[in-house]
């Protein structure tokens, strides 16, 4: 049974002053569109957000995932080793970008994903797929089963690196941003090491001079706390980024494509992405460990448990704006034991007056056991009077 609970704790800030402003908004060529403060998960902008399009190499973003969560599995290690087969190379050492490659080559794990991400080399993502999984297209069934869990509704991959493909392969751009946001959340440490390399230096030219290539990122080094994710492009995609940027704990993520020229790309990105953090400012709800109501519990050997803040907890709102805020508890109780101290059995929904509910967690302030066998007996005789 749904429960709501219009309980505000001591730990709410509640802004009691008349709204007042206009919800921002942003212009962009971009044909696909979206951005998402992770802080408060608000949509702050969307466009034909959910229309399938071709990825391009925003694709490989899917083919870093899976390394990353196997990974985080022990299933696949770093300093694993890799060969370069000599039917990959001549398939992919001039299409698209390249790592530049070479057949026969034992290439680490670590070098491969550096090749992937900073490189965005199409050679690397298949050398990647087939020591991994044995083919490619055993491995994209593994980016089809992590798309179907992370709830990718709208998104099909049909190669490992988005080369076109008679659009077997097609994203959304809302779903791109799940991807970006899962990759940054589920494997903080990995995106921190991989995702923002200015540059990376693999192969070698003909002359025997080593290959630097620099990072495509338009916003590395352009907008304060940008620290990942990928481009892509090709013809029928057009010019596409998925990025995301960290400024003094706010966390936006931002995907636009469809575009027409690189330059576009580079301006488009910079300005979408300085217009979310200067447009948009969060408002304090609770900080973090502040106890804001209870659940219920049933068959415990405690009869409620406290919900608390797992972190400090805000919304956003325009910025310059005076919100009403108004929060309620909601939670499927009563909570069945046993329950773990901070888990998450709760939602604070919070309205702003200017956007759509914010739902911020809450988690179990305490452990709670289940009831011994008297204590059980005594609820379920209890209930049987209950109204």
């Amino acid at each position: 049974m749904r429960r709501v609970m219009f309980f505000i704790g001591a730990g709410i800030v509640v802004l009691a002053t008349p709204s007042s402003g206009n919800v921002p908004t942003f212009d962009t060529a971009a044909r696909f569109a979206i951005m998402e403060d992770l802080s408060s998960g608000l949509i702050l902008y969307q466009k034909n957000a959910d229309t399938p399009m071709p990825p391009a190499s925003l694709a490989k973003m899917m083919t870093v995932y899976v390394a990353f969560d196997m990974i985080k599995k022990g299933q696949l290690k770093p300093d694993d080793v890799m060969t370069v087969r000599p039917e990959t190379w001549q398939k992919w050492h001039g299409q698209g970008s390249t790592m530049f490659l070479s057949a026969g080559e034992r290439v680490s794990v670590r070098d491969l994903i550096y090749g992937i991400i900073t490189l965005s080399g199409n050679d690397a993502c298949v050398v990647l797929a087939e020591g991994i999984a044995g083919t490619e297209p055993a491995f994209v069934s593994l980016m089809n089963d992590r798309a179907s869990r992370l709830g990718l509704t709208g998104s099909h991959f049909g190669t490992s690196n988005g080369w076109p493909d008679n659009d077997a392969t097609y994203v959304t751009a809302r779903d791109l941003a799940k991807l970006a946001s899962s990759t940054i959340v589920t494997f903080p440490s990995l995106y921190k090491q991989y995702y923002s390399k200015p540059n990376f230096t693999w192969g070698a030219t003909a002359a025997g001079a080593a290959i630097t290539q620099a990072n495509r990122d338009p916003l590395l080094g352009r907008v304060s706390g940008a620290d990942g994710l990928k481009t892509g492009h090709t013809e029928e995609a057009g010019y596409g980024f998925t990025g995301s940027a960290d400024q003094q704990g706010r966390r936006l993520v931002m995907v636009l494509a469809g575009m027409n020229s690189w330059n576009e790309r580079v301006s488009d990105s910079v300005n979408f992405m300085e217009w979310g953090f200067r447009a948009w400012t969060r408002k304090m709800v609770v900080k973090q460990a502040k106890e804001v109501g209870y659940a219920q519990v049933q068959l415990g050997d405690k009869q409620s448990v406290g919900l608390v803040a797992p972190r400090d907890l805000s919304v956003t709102v325009p910025a310059g704006s005076e919100p009403v805020l108004n929060a309620k508890i909601v939670y499927d109780g009563p909570l069945k034991a046993p329950i773990v101290a901070g888990a998450h059995v709760a939602d604070l929904v919070v309205s702003t007056g200017f956007t759509p509910p914010q739902v911020l967690p809450l988690v179990a302030e305490a452990n709670v056991g289940t009831a011994g066998f008297f204590d059980r007996v005594k609820a379920g005789f209890l209930s049987m009077f209950a109204g």
